[in-house]
């Protein structure tokens, strides 16, 4: 091909493999001043209405390490879930991302330094509900969860590999609804083991209660081990 034709053509992958590169920068130096502040920092995927910001409400009107807890909500443009989880008293900022679908570490760069971790043993950034622009965005988390609910059927994980292959846990979310609907745990849970076989598989009902020992108990596990390590 001549040269002129190929300095004509799109350079649209480089730029993003750029961009994704300056993110990495950005993710690692993040997890750094995470890490020095011995916070656990966990970030949440899912499709919109999995129950995100319910199972946030639960844990912190279940007391969860309230007065420790920081956490960042990315949404296109409303501030509801931010409302919605201020009123148990943590520490809650709003990113409102326009038309970005996914949220970025120089976001949590700036949201986390507005925030302000003094005091936090916990951060945890709710991430814009889509499960395909956020799976390519370190954002300097120790803990990827991706959140499925019973009602989205058994094949999100086939569906959308990308964001299962990088989960550290996958939550099951919404299971009271499980006994109405046409749903196979077992059939979700080996589509989950097939993509993701180093993720953690959890339950739970935040209307219930159902499953949430485990999850705390996860967490708390997980902070411990923050903590060794430093």
């Amino acid at each position: 091909m001549p040269t002129a034709a190929l300095d004509a053509m799109p350079r649209t992958l480089h730029i993003h493999q750029r961009l994704l590169g300056k993110n990495a920068e950005i993710a690692n130096r993040n997890r750094e001043r995470f890490h020095a502040r011995r916070l656990l920092t966990v970030n949440i995927l899912s499709s919109p209405g999995s129950g995100k910001t319910a199972l946030l409400e639960r844990l912190l009107a279940d007391g969860f390490a309230k007065d420790r807890v920081g956490i960042i909500v990315g949404d296109l443009a409303t501030d509801n879930d931010a409302r919605r989880l201020s009123r148990f008293g943590p520490r809650v900022i709003q990113v409102a991302t326009g038309n970005i679908c996914h949220l970025e570490a120089s976001m949590i760069d700036e949201a986390s330094q507005s925030l302000g971790l003094d005091g936090l043993d916990l951060l945890i950034i709710e991430n814009v509900g889509n499960l395909v622009c956020p799976a390519g965005y370190d954002l300097g988390e120790d803990l990827r969860v991706v959140l499925v609910s019973v009602t989205e059927g058994e094949d999100k994980p086939l569906k959308y590999p990308s964001a299962f292959k990088s989960a550290h846990v996958v939550v099951i979310s919404k299971v009271d609804l499980a006994p109405h609907l046409d749903f196979d745990r077992a059939t979700l849970e080996a589509n989950v083991r097939a993509v993701a076989p180093q993720a953690a598989i959890i339950a739970v009902s935040a209307k219930t209660g159902e499953g949430l020992p485990g999850w705390y108990s996860f967490l708390r596990d997980r902070r411990a081990h923050v903590v060794e390590r430093t």
